[in-house]
């Protein structure tokens, strides 16, 4: 470990919006504790890796990542975190270089990490807490500025844990049962990110919307949040079945809170979503969206949804198409079946009771949802072009002819990029929200912009 003057920590996050805002409030303790952040290519004596689990697809991404990084920091003490560490201590345990292997509720115990640092304790450190154990809920919030100075959106966590159960779900087995912070907590560092000069609070958690401490249900916290001084305020994701009108009727009527909601759908097929165990049915799922996108100017709804299911038949998977085709979303996020350790879909399969379809059929049909998925996001982003909007730039890039591309999100998460010709100060509008005009549409469906003066 010699060559390292501070004790310095880098950290790679994989996964969702939660595991950003919880690596950032790990990297926040360490900081009170002496340590400076780094980057891998500056060097670092600990390397934080925060796992996913989602998927086995993501759990062979984190293994890539991890074995990846250990290889080119043969110097750096390596913590595995997160997810992939609580569900899979022991798959974690065989690879070589791991120095620290920490669950979901340990990897907040900073003192670990300066136990991996020192020689005075045998390697790996494996701390693993069982999930029905877990009542404490840990806070998550993005740096401050002067800290992570790329960001404009702030990640906040308000709720982890989940109660649903769903057949397919890894989720109550890697974080617990379903917890809130309080009100007063969140609304307390929510002022604070906006002092960082955040322009954005991103409400994260596993089901965000289950939010409930004391008296304090998800709208009366965002009633509380609209008093904090920033430019917007944007729901991660949200469980239909609490997709309530209270809820619709609050954003309608709302200059903070954005119009752009993320439901999963999982399925188009009645009998599919009943065998998943999800609470709610097609019916529901459909006149939830028509309400909010009636209700709600410029509203966009994405949705993740799922093939392959175990079961699922050439009819099932149709007539998800079908019900996909006449809904009016914004965007999806396709993704494949993966039978998870631990859950109840693993045991049906295993006891014959539902039977897991052929990796090539899953694959056809992952295509031509992919290909439905791709008309659907190019019909709802064409609706703009010609339009004006309020553009949060996020990120500039040098380009080849001595210009500069920036690009950013619109209040429902239409993404917009905006070029400038050469010795134009364009990477000045990082972290800016200011007019555009939308003139067209690229191949990779991001929208084109104009800068309105």
């Amino acid at each position: 470990m010699e060559g390292f003057i501070k004790k310095r920590v880098a950290a790679i996050t994989l996964g969702c919006k939660l595991n950003y805002a919880e690596t950032s409030t790990i990297l926040a303790e360490l900081c009170s504790e002496g340590w400076e952040i780094s980057s891998l290519e500056e060097g670092a004596e600990l390397i934080i890796i925060h796992t996913c689990a989602v998927t086995q697809l993501a759990e062979k991404k984190c293994r890539q990542k991890i074995r990846g990084i250990i290889k080119r920091n043969p110097e750096s003490r390596i913590a595995v975190i997160g997810c992939y560490s609580q569900l899979r201590p022991d798959v974690l345990s065989a690879i070589n270089g791991i120095d620290a292997i920490l669950g979901s509720n340990d990897k907040f115990n900073i003192t670990f990490y300066n136990d991996i640092t020192s020689t005075t304790i045998p390697l790996p450190l494996v701390r693993v807490s069982p999930a029905s154990l877990f009542k404490t809920i840990y806070p998550g919030y993005s740096l401050p500025v002067s800290v992570c100075k790329e960001r404009t959106r702030a990640f906040l966590k308000i709720q982890d844990g989940c109660d649903y159960g769903c057949s397919y779900c890894t989720i109550p087995l890697v974080r617990g049962e379903s917890r809130s912070l309080s009100a007063f907590q969140i609304v307390e560092r929510a002022h604070l990110l906006a002092l960082s000069g955040y322009r954005e609070i991103v409400l994260t958690g596993v089901n965000v919307a289950d939010y409930h401490f004391e008296e304090h249900l998800f709208c009366d916290l965002l009633r509380m949040l609209e008093a904090v001084s920033v430019n917007r305020i944007r729901i991660s994701s949200i469980e239909p079945d609490i997709f309530q009108s209270e809820l619709i009727s609050l954003v309608a009527g709302s200059d903070k809170i954005v119009p752009h909601f993320h439901l999963p759908l999982q399925s188009g097929s009645d009998r599919i979503l009943g065998s998943m165990r999800r609470r709610y049915d097609t019916s529901l799922y459909r006149s939830k969206v028509l309400q909010a996108v009636e209700s709600i100017a410029d509203c966009a709804i994405g949705a993740d949804v799922m093939v392959g299911y175990p079961g699922e038949t050439e009819e099932d998977f149709l007539e998800m198409c079908r019900f996909i085709e006449e809904l009016p979303l914004a965007y999806l996020h396709v993704f494949s079946c993966s039978i998870r350790p631990g859950t109840a879909l693993a045991a049906q399969v295993s006891n014959r009771e539902r039977q897991a379809l052929p990796p090539r059929e899953i694959a056809r049909r992952s295509r031509e949802l992919s290909a439905l998925a791709r008309k659907k996001e190019a019909s709802f982003k064409s609706r703009y072009i010609g339009t004006e909007c309020m553009v949060l730039f996020e990120e500039s890039k040098p380009q080849r002819n001595g210009g500069v591309q920036c690009s950013g999100y619109s209040r429902n998460y239409l993404r917009v990029v905006v070029e400038s010709a050469a010795n134009t100060p364009l990477q000045q509008l990082t972290g800016h929200e200011l007019p555009v005009r939308i003139v067209g549409m690229d191949d990779d469906l991001n929208l084109k912009g104009r800068l309105l003066s």
